[in-house]
């Protein structure tokens, strides 16, 4: 249960202010929520798979120690890559928009591509590494579909109203208290 709210939280907090977002919002002013919510749930499903057997191997093969502070590090680093912020390319928002054949493929094929090595995937890499995998699979999973359901809702009523900055500032400051914890627990 440790590894499915740690891994739901994490990745909550990873996928404010990303693109998959964005995504999720440019999808659903096109199509009806459900079947992009059952893409978004697909896609993350697999996607999130693959994650923890890539972490499993890893923290299979590395010490605690080593496994902590590169985790530590990946999380300051992912704090960073929150702060810089993530944008739809004019191709990426010009794909969802031209999309008229069926949302569901359409969702789960475009989440599928875009979260590969996306900043959500090695996240759940490197909570794989320090948790069980199931746990880890099944929160980081939740977590996703939770922020991108919120994503649905949240741009269906809003708009673009929404206040960016402070999300990724807070999603940020997350990620940095999350990174200085895992460093520091080796020296405790």
């Amino acid at each position: 249960m440790e590894a499915f709210w740690i891994s739901l939280g994490v990745i909550f907090v990873a996928e404010l202010g990303d693109k998959s977002q964005l995504m999720a919002m440019t999808f659903a002013t096109r199509f009806k929520p459900w079947p992009v919510l059952a893409g978004i749930t697909i896609a993350t499903t697999a996607v999130h798979l693959v994650s923890v057997a890539v972490g499993g191997l890893i923290g299979d093969a590395l010490p605690t120690t080593a496994i902590s502070i590169i985790a530590g590090i990946a999380f300051l680093g992912f704090a960073l890559w929150t702060l810089r912020g993530d944008e739809l390319t004019e191709e990426e928002s010009q794909k969802a928009k031209r999309t008229t054949r069926n949302a569901l493929i359409a969702v789960t094929v475009a989440f599928f591509l875009s979260e590969l090595g996306d900043k959500t995937m090695l996240a759940t890499i490197t909570l794989a590494t320090q948790h069980g995998w199931l746990g880890t699979w099944i929160g980081s999973t939740v977590g996703m579909v939770a922020a991108d359901a919120l994503a649905i809702v949240v741009g269906r009523l809003l708009g673009r109203h929404l206040p960016e900055k402070a999300i990724r500032y807070g999603a940020a400051a997350a990620f940095a208290v999350f990174g200085v914890l895992l460093l520091v627990q080796p020296l405790l």
